[in-house]
């Protein structure tokens, strides 16, 4: 306690002072709370399935995730990205290992409190889009504002803003089939940002556009961050690295690699991986020689073959008809 108070200059040792005592007490906690990681997974595992049908989807992963930060989560299919992914919104819940949200543990809460801090602190956005069919671009973004009990009138004008803010402000009223991909997932982010949320995790939310409509998702994204948001973002692709502070690289259920790196460029170790610069000149002569193989072992011409297979069904006919005389 007394090195706490020498940071904040306070070397009295009789401080008797209660109402000072409490307001060194509070900066103190203040400032560990700004210190504090925004997500802190400490060896978690996820399992699925019971005895040898066992499968580890993540196998003791610790991640530190600071606040204001824009990671990038890449790795082959079935490396254990969206299970991450869950694990951190809140969707899921370990099976071993400690997850701190905020510096709360996440083990001791409700699930009443889980699915509060979930709607008020974390947005999603999903590959799939995940609109509801039957209501607009405005009744879609204002439905997580419907769950906090926000009244029609409330709800628009937020909503309105969002679709504002992605641009697609003359699309208010269109329904999801009326929308490009590009643009229903631009309403998919305004739906995410609605609740105003400190964290945006975005589970590959380009692989379904193509060329131009991600590169509009990853600016709007990019914009996100900029404005102070956490943003946690899944792809295949190395190029959409170049929008990320950091990547984490998993495989076979574990973090291979967590690379910190500046705004623009790509990440070197996940680009090598994706991308691996192999010669295959070797290759290339092993194939040939295996083709030349073949060739040398196989001296019939196409002519003789087809001899030899005529004479095959000559014997055999001759046989035939041997067998018949006999018989009768």
């Amino acid at each position: 306690m007394r090195l706490e108070l020498a940071r904040y200059g306070i070397v009295n040792k009789t401080l008797q002072n209660s109402t000072l005592m409490v307001a060194v007490h509070l900066c103190i906690s203040v400032n560990y709370r700004l210190r504090m990681p925004l997500i802190e997974l400490k060896d978690v595992s996820k399992l699925y399935g019971f005895g040898d049908a066992t499968n580890v989807a993540l196998d003791e992963v610790s991640l530190t995730i600071e606040k204001g930060e824009c990671v990038a989560v890449m790795g082959p299919s079935g490396s254990g990205k969206s299970t991450l992914m869950n694990m951190i919104g809140l969707l899921d819940h370990p099976s071993h290992g400690d997850y701190l949200f905020n510096g709360r543990k996440v083990s001791r809460m409700t699930s009443g409190r889980r699915a509060k801090m979930r709607r008020d602190n974390i947005g999603f956005i999903f590959q799939s889009f995940n609109l509801l069919g039957r209501l607009t671009a405005i009744e879609n973004v204002g439905l997580p504002l419907l769950y906090k009990g926000m009244s029609l009138g409330k709800r628009n004008r937020a909503a309105r803003a969002m679709l504002e803010r992605v641009g697609l402000q003359d699309r208010t009223y269109y329904f999801p089939y009326q929308l490009s991909g590009g643009q229903t997932q631009c309403v998919a982010i305004a739906r995410a940002l609605v609740n105003e949320p400190e964290t945006i995790i975005a589970d590959e939310p380009t692989g379904n556009l193509d060329t131009e409509s991600s590169r509009l998702v990853m600016e709007l994204l990019s914009e996100i961050y900029k404005s102070g948001n956490t943003v946690i973002f899944v792809t295949h692709n190395p190029e959409l690295t170049r929008y990320a502070t950091r990547v984490v690289y998993m495989q076979d259920g574990m973090i291979r690699y967590d690379e910190p790196k500046k705004i623009g460029e790509v990440g070197k170790y996940a680009y090598s991986v994706t991308y691996p610069s192999v010669d295959h000149a070797d290759d290339d002569v092993a194939g040939v020689s295996a083709l030349m193989k073949i060739r040398d072992n196989d001296n019939t011409p196409t002519k003789q073959i087809a001899k030899t297979k005529k004479k095959a069904v000559r014997r055999r006919k001759k046989k035939i008809t041997t067998k018949r005389g006999s018989e009768r």
